[in-house]
């Protein structure tokens, strides 16, 4: 059975898409605020759907501090509507954006095809392959045409991270946390070298990691 975690701040909204999740044979938990939200970790959900506009915390927030402790997709539920907003929501790390008021159907059709493609994702974890490049996560390897590229174990743990997200952009700041921890010898700066190496060793016939100026890095392909 799945497990959803609802984060809202409103009583109604949160009893109704408990409602109906359950009767779709989801096991759903809920949160009023960012602090539950956080509590609610514990519970292990495969997916989270999160409010924006909460008055501790808002969702942008939440996201980013529980990122840190799980890889299930987030969506947003919010009335904001700007551009802006949307792309706030995808660099703290959410998946998809639902926009208050909201169709029930729509609604379990996006949880569903989220689950769906996570489901995909965790049955093929353990190779990922994209044209000449093979990347063998069990076995610490990364392969361009079939010969071992030779990442070192900070440049793997990097691919590694933007492979499981594909398409997410992160900081350098994020990516070193991830990848060094806070107790890393050296300062954000370095990944930008770490991933000119990557990209020297990967990038020879194919772009994988892209710029986001201003931003960061992500994965395409």
């Amino acid at each position: 059975m799945k497990k959803i975690l609802i984060v809202d701040d409103e009583s109604a909204i949160r009893d109704l898409l408990k409602e109906s999740l359950e009767m779709e044979g989801y096991l759903v938990y809920t949160a009023k605020n960012g602090m539950q939200a956080m509590e609610g970790l514990k519970y292990q959900p495969n997916l989270i759907i999160l409010d924006v506009n909460m008055p501790d915390m808002d969702g942008y927030m939440v996201c980013e501090k529980i990122r840190d402790y799980v890889d299930c997709p987030i969506l947003f539920l919010t009335a904001r509507t700007e551009e802006q907003d949307r792309v706030n929501g995808f660099k703290a790390g959410g998946d998809d954006y639902i926009v208050k008021p909201f169709g029930m159907d729509e609604m379990l059709a996006r949880v569903e095809a989220h689950l769906r493609r996570e489901a995909r994702k965790n049955s093929n974890s353990n190779i990922y392959m994209d044209g000449e490049l093979t990347v063998d996560f069990s076995g610490y390897q990364v392969l361009l045409e079939g010969e071992d590229v030779g990442l070192t174990k900070t440049e793997f743990s990097i691919v590694e991270l933007l492979i499981s997200h594909s398409g997410q952009v992160f900081e350098k700041e994020q990516i070193y946390e991830r990848v060094r921890g806070f107790d890393g010898e050296a300062d954000a700066s370095i990944i930008a070298e770490h991933v000119r190496r990557i990209r020297k060793k990967i990038d020879k016939k194919s772009k994988h990691i892209e710029t986001v100026w201003g931003v960061g890095y992500k994965w395409i392909g």
